[in-house]
């Protein structure tokens, strides 16, 4: 339960606005990266007092501050006094069981999301990184739970002028971070589409008592998807929309093909959701055929030896004055007859198709 529904206890009875960090603890320091780039030309600076990055908060080039790892309170809380982030947001930045928001201020935009992936050490599963992103005209600051991600491939087409990266601005930046996620969430799905069609053959084929423990892990994969890409439409659908002066009007093009990519997930992610739902029907029913058959079988045995014991209990009795005791053919004749009723009794089933 604790991967759905996080312990955010730790934070009652403080005041609105208190940044305390809620999820699990990253081992080591926090990482904080400047990447200051232009049409001309592309630096980065590894920074180790975060008083370092406050000069390029003003800086004619677009800066894209990475800060990787959230329990460093004091360091966030630095950067956001500095920048003059609101409270409640600093909160919601360390705070990882935040739902996906949106929140437009005139001089930035934040954003909360979910980037998914697969499990290094357990491909069936999938994890959460909660990340936060805050974009301006000339900065974009990410912050992530840990270090190394999707997001490394975009830094270096930042640094190798790939592409068109170095001529826009940081919305533009903004953009190709969240389509970095979000083409992410294609892999997972497919990934998740993979292993229901493999579930699928063998429901229809050969259902286990295991069959049952991979549909349920499958529903609880898809709810887990459903639960953070859902919210992320409307951050796609206000981007796109153009009300942020921040989003100029080309860029918006981008978000509204983000966005339909979030819409296209979505429908898989509901299809998927009815597969399963379906499978688990076909389960149950499977499962009560399988006893069907096997209480037909053993109906069939019973209702063939049900006269047989009648004839045994008859001349099982002990009385003296029963005539076919004492016929020399008695035995053998009461074997073919029990054997006739036998075969009758198959003959009879199989015309009926009970057998």
């Amino acid at each position: 339960m604790t991967r759905y529904v996080k312990k955010v206890s730790d934070k009652a009875g403080l005041p609105p606005g208190t940044a305390v960090h809620i999820g699990e603890r990253k081992p080591g320091r926090v990482r904080v990266r400047v990447l200051d780039y232009d049409r001309d030309q592309a630096t980065e600076h590894e920074i180790h007092d975060i008083r370092e990055v406050f000069r390029f908060r003003d800086t004619p080039s677009v800066s894209w501050i990475s800060i990787d790892g959230l329990h460093d309170i004091r360091l966030i809380e630095q950067l956001g006094a500095h920048f003059g982030f609101h409270p409640l947001f600093l909160e919601d930045i360390v705070n990882t069981a935040s739902r996906p928001k949106i929140e437009d201020f005139e001089s930035y935009v934040f954003i909360v999301f979910k980037m998914l992936s697969e499990d290094r050490y357990d491909g069936r599963k999938i994890v959460s990184e909660h990340v936060s992103l805050i974009f301006s005209e000339r900065y974009v600051i990410s912050f992530q739970e840990r270090e190394g991600d999707m997001f490394d491939s975009i830094r270096q087409r930042i640094i190798s002028a790939a592409g068109s990266l170095r001529k826009k601005g940081a919305d533009y930046l903004a953009y190709r971070l969240m389509d970095a996620v979000v083409d992410n969430y294609f892999a997972l799905i497919e990934s998740i589409g993979e292993q229901v069609d493999d579930t699928e053959d063998l429901l229809l084929n050969r259902p286990e008592k295991d069959t049952i423990h991979v549909i349920h892990r499958l529903k609880s994969e898809n709810l887990f998807l459903h639960k953070f890409i859902f919210p992320l439409r409307d951050i796609l659908s206000y981007l796109e929309r153009g009300e942020s002066d921040l989003v100029k009007h080309e860029t918006g093009v981008y978000f509204r093909d983000v966005y339909d990519h979030t819409i296209q997930i979505m429908d898989n992610i509901e299809t998927l959701r009815d597969v399963l739902s379906g499978m688990m029907d076909i389960y149950l029913s499977s499962m009560s055929n399988r006893m069907n058959e096997v209480m037909k079988v053993l109906t069939v045995f019973a209702s063939l030896f049900i006269p047989l014991t009648f004839l045994v209990g008859v001349y099982g009795m002990n009385f003296d004055y029963m005539p076919e005791l004492h016929w020399r053919w008695a035995y053998p004749v009461l074997w073919i007859v029990m054997v006739g009723m036998g075969v009758c009794l198959l003959v009879f089933f199989r015309k009926k198709k009970w057998l």
